[in-house]
């Protein structure tokens, strides 16, 4: 169980991708979903996820991808 510090979500497309910070861990952690979600900052969450890679301006970014979410 993590303690979310920052949730942020932004439009791409028809996904709406969601980016969480925890408490403790310098790595987001980046899941879409269809619609918007309510916010989750200084909630705790449980997540089942893996790590990543991401390609930002020609830089590899190491991300964890969320496979589930789960408010506790």
């Amino acid at each position: 169980m993590r303690k979310v510090v920052s949730h942020v979500q932004r439009d791409a497309g028809e996904w709406i991708i969601n980016t969480v910070m925890t408490e403790g861990c310098d790595i987001p952690f980046r899941y879409k979903r269809k619609r918007m979600y309510r916010s989750l900052q200084g909630a705790f969450v449980n997540m089942t996820y893996y790590p990543a890679t991401n390609l930002v301006a020609g830089i590899e970014v190491e991300i964890m991808h969320v496979v589930r979410i789960k408010r506790a």
